[in-house]
């Protein structure tokens, strides 16, 4: 049983080589299709003012913020003047503030770090973790939006996922349909709230939340009553062919948001940008993976547009979320800049990669192509100019420290999934040779020096090969 004092903090996690690896793997591919779409990287501090954090996320979101209290001096006064980043959206609009007259019109930046939140931890829900976040500033275009969808769809499928959608909604289509319920706007962000928890408790939980933040039962009831006719339009429209679903469940969905929003001029523009994204994702070739679903909130209260979620088929939660939030920056500018952006769970990306056994086989490979071995004491020197010659010809190589029996260092290296073992022996060096053991199917092969190179590259690449 390990100790108490040995385990991370509750919520936080150590990441052995394999975990880092394969984190490894994920990052690349997020990091290789953002940059193919214009994104450029972006790093900030992980603590920011407080003040510069508080007020951003709603009520639920403030309790959940790391806070550090004063130090030195103003320790005793319990008083906090930092935090630790929640997000990595609100960093990046306070530097938009910051460096507005050096980033260009359309500032398109992509950032990959960690995030920490004061959260009940919970399988695939972790105190600190990574997020992948893509965002667009300067913009008001609806093609905006969808380049953010095919840009994560996109990663998604290269890493393997195939049965994802892209749930979209409007936070002006929302609006629209709250008031059109009758909820007053005071009470619009309670509601909202207690919505955008419709697909974890259901309705009847739903209609408690209402109660709770001070709701109208018929209010709430007219709300619930609109998205179960939505739901009913999904059960109807999964009788059409697969290739259709999505078209037509769209088209009826639509349909139907026109017709219960009419009549209010903010819910009318919001379902017509709605059709605008559906639209442009039609012309990038990803309509098919576009769900419009007006259940989903998504809990940060400044959203002002369309609002996004990934969800993967029989998986509860999200792989990701995202949204427009034209007003966020001008909170630290003083003037609105547009903007959108998508933030992928790279945690929970992980864990359902793992757990569906989705990762290629070069991801958690070992980290050397050859263990050069140590015959004795003697001869050290050469094992050590034959590991600094491979190198240097551009092949990851892991030196044995000591001079043990052969038997312990190849099992050694099999057991680090290093594919192939140097071996300079007395009849090695005498022939001015080198023999290179297989490690996956225990051959020997006694080759000239300048033969091992070429040799193993040869295999490696083979084996990627046949890999893929």
């Amino acid at each position: 049983m390990p100790s108490a004092k040995t385990q991370p903090a509750r919520g936080m996690r150590d990441f052995l080589t394999e975990d880092v690896r394969k984190r490894e793997y994920v990052i690349g591919v997020i990091k290789e299709v953002y940059e193919r779409y214009g994104f450029e990287p972006l790093e900030t501090p992980a603590v920011e003012n407080i003040e510069t954090l508080m007020g951003k996320y709603g009520e639920e979101g403030n309790q959940l913020i790391f806070k550090i209290l004063k130090r030195g001096v103003h320790e005793g006064t319990g008083e906090a003047d930092l935090a630790l980043r929640y997000d990595l959206t609100v960093p990046l609009a306070r530097v938009v503030a910051e460096y507005r007259d050096k980033l260009p019109k359309f500032f398109k930046r992509y950032q990959i770090q960690p995030v920490w939140r004061a959260d009940r931890p919970a399988r695939g829900r972790f105190r600190e973790f990574y997020q992948c976040d893509v965002d667009v500033l300067g913009s008001r275009s609806m093609m905006v939006e969808a380049e953010i969808c095919a840009a994560a769809s996109e990663v998604l499928t290269k890493l393997g996922f195939n049965d994802f959608c892209v749930r979209l909604n409007h936070r002006k289509a929302l609006t629209g349909i709250l008031a059109v319920a009758g909820v007053p706007l005071e009470s619009h962000d309670a509601a909202l709230i207690a919505l955008d928890k419709l697909d974890k408790i259901g309705p009847d939980g739903v209609r408690k939340e209402f109660a709770g933040r001070g709701i109208n039962e018929v209010a709430g009831d007219r709300l619930l009553n609109f998205f179960s006719d939505l739901n009913s339009l999904e059960h109807a429209a999964e009788i059409v062919a697969e290739d259709e679903l999505h078209e037509a469940l769209n088209r009826a969905v639509l349909g139907r948001l026109v017709e219960f929003v009419s009549d209010n001029e903010l819910g009318a523009a919001g379902v017509a940008e709605l059709q605008s994204i559906l639209d442009f994702t039609d012309a990038m070739g990803i309509a098919n993976r576009i769900k419009i679903d007006p259940s989903i909130a998504r809990g940060l209260s400044y959203y002002t547009g369309a609002i996004m979620e990934i969800n993967v088929k029989d998986l509860a939660g999200s792989l990701g979320g995202g949204g427009r939030y034209d007003n966020l920056v001008g909170m630290f500018l003083g003037q609105d800049i547009p903007a959108c952006g998508f933030s992928l769970g790279l945690e929970r990306i992980l864990v359902v990669m793992s757990e569906r056994a989705m990762f290629p086989a070069e991801a958690g490979t070992a980290s050397a192509d050859v263990m050069v071995s140590i015959w004795d004491d003697e001869h050290i020197s050469e094992s050590l100019v034959l590991a600094q010659e491979l190198r240097l010809a551009g092949l990851r190589v892991d030196l044995y420290p000591e001079p043990e029996k052969l038997g312990k260092q190849f099992k050694f290296a099999s057991s680090r999934g290093v594919p192939f073992v140097a071996v300079i022996g007395d009849e090695e060096r005498e022939k001015r040779q080198v023999s290179i053991k297989d490690m996956q199917n225990g051959q020997q092969h006694s080759l000239l020096r300048a033969e091992v190179v070429e040799f193993v590259k040869g295999l490696l690449t083979q084996r990627r090969k046949g890999a893929k």
